[in-house]
């Protein structure tokens, strides 16, 4: 494999939704990784460091004393140049622990509910997805498998230990989702293995992508869909407010490319999506699939990336302190990864400049910013709180939240995080919105 370390591919190992749910899954992370998790190259470049920053974003802290006394971890974040991944050296598995207390679903957004469909649709239409058995790995509360199952007619199994029931009877159709870690032993023909937004969060990514095809490949025509964080977001499009303990990973689409051919599995397309802010790869069981090189450009992207890093976050800083300074009273939409990420880099607690984060995921209303301790409020609190401006987290939810402000009677200036190279009016105050 690359000529580091190689190891047999198609290892059949316990795989659940996130690293700190499994035990004995490859390489231990309590010492730094010297080695990088997708092709065991150590031609590595340093980009960042950034001490001390909440081990979850997503978890929901019910107490601002609780919120600000969140375990704390380290990011050391490197560039391989062999491959063109970039992942947390400082990352330590052995810390992270999920639960049902864990909550990330995005699919409250009707704007996000819309890309799921469209996702679906493209998978159901493409491989025949019709009264077949599709099979999800870490799919949380199953919102996108019960698309994948009502929208073609198919048989669901999904696997993901932080799974909650809902209360109630299940409807006819329905997935059936096992609360806890896929083994080798779950293996079971499928003719579509999804995973989705889990790569990133496992320290050795290519054992489950050979578990995954090990299940492909006992279907018929099986194939796989993986989506990811895009990388190249974070390096190219100011994307640093992603940068969080919870992922080991941040996959470009050369390091995922390379990580599905160690795999066995050959791809077939590969896009990003979402604003760039997704990296996405179908691909099916082949006994040899080419591996792709790198690239001399990531060796660039690499060495710019520390200035943009510094730039982003200095022109932030500069910004949140001159509204405070003017008196304004800040309330930040968002309340996941990135909210989190930018309210702890900024170094901003509660009455320091943002005094609420706004969600209109209901799970999360009565929580509070892990690091910070911000409450997070549903959107119809705006009303009673009158803030000056709403800072909103990730720019391509934009036109839904201003329609949102729109339907409040709120006609208050948004900012909008997006990155400094965009467009200027996406980079300041806008009340255009």
């Amino acid at each position: 494999m690359h000529g580091h370390g190689a190891r047999p591919r198609h290892a059949a190992v316990p795989v659940g939704r996130r690293q700190g749910a499994l035990e004995g899954l490859g390489m231990s992370a309590a010492a730094p990784l010297t080695r990088c998790p997708v092709c065991r190259g150590t031609d590595l470049q340093a980009l960042v460091r950034l001490p001390g920053v909440p081990l979850f974003c997503h978890m929901l802290v019910r107490s601002a004393e609780e919120a600000l006394a969140v375990p704390r971890g380290d990011i050391d974040l490197a560039g391989c140049r062999t491959c063109g991944h970039v992942f947390n050296r400082a990352f330590d598995a052995e810390l992270l622990r999920y639960g049902g207390a864990y909550e990330n679903s995005l699919h409250f957004s009707r704007h996000y509910q819309s890309y799921a469909e469209e996702t679906a649709d493209r998978l159901i239409a493409r491989y025949g997805l019709a009264g077949r058995t599709v099979l999800e790995i870490g799919c949380g509360r199953g919102d996108f498998l019960r698309l994948l199952c009502g929208r073609g007619g198919n048989r669901g199994l999904g696997f993901d230990p932080s799974h909650v029931p809902a209360p109630g009877n299940a409807e006819p159709g329905d997935p059936t989702i096992l609360a806890r870690p896929f083994t080798a032993a779950d293996l079971r023909p499928a003719h579509l293995v999804a995973s989705r937004h889990v790569l990133e969060h496992l320290s050795d990514p290519t054992e489950l992508l050979a578990l995954i095809r090990e299940a492909a490949a006992m279907a018929e025509g099986g194939a796989v869909f993986i989506e990811v964080p895009n990388g190249l977001y974070t390096l190219d499009q100011g994307g640093i407010w992603d940068l969080i303990y919870e992922h080991v990973s941040y996959f470009t689409p050369a390091s995922l490319a390379a990580a599905m051919s160690d795999a066995g599995l050959a791809v077939r397309q590969m896009d990003s999506a979402f604003g760039g802010q997704f990296l996405w790869v179908e691909a099916v069981p082949a006994e040899e699939a080419p591996i792709p090189a790198a690239g001399t450009e990531m060796a660039g992207r690499f060495a710019a990336f520390p200035r943009r890093f510094a730039a982003t976050l200095g022109h932030w800083r500069s910004v949140v302190a001159e509204a405070v300074a003017r008196g304004e009273r800040l309330a930040l939409w968002g309340g996941g990864s990135k909210g989190v990420t930018f309210l702890n880099l900024l170094g901003l607690r509660a009455g320091e400049g943002v005094d609420w984060v706004v969600d209109i995921n209901p799970r999360k209303a009565g929580a509070f910013v892990p690091g910070t301790g911000q409450p997070i409020v549903p959107p119809e609190r705006l009303r009673a709180l009158k803030p000056d401006h709403v800072v909103i987290m990730n720019p391509e939810y934009r036109r839904e939240i201003a329609a949102q402000l729109a339907a409040l009677g709120l006609d208050c200036p948004v900012l909008v995080v997006a990155d400094l190279d965009m467009e200027p009016e996406t980079a300041v105050f806008d009340d255009a919105v």
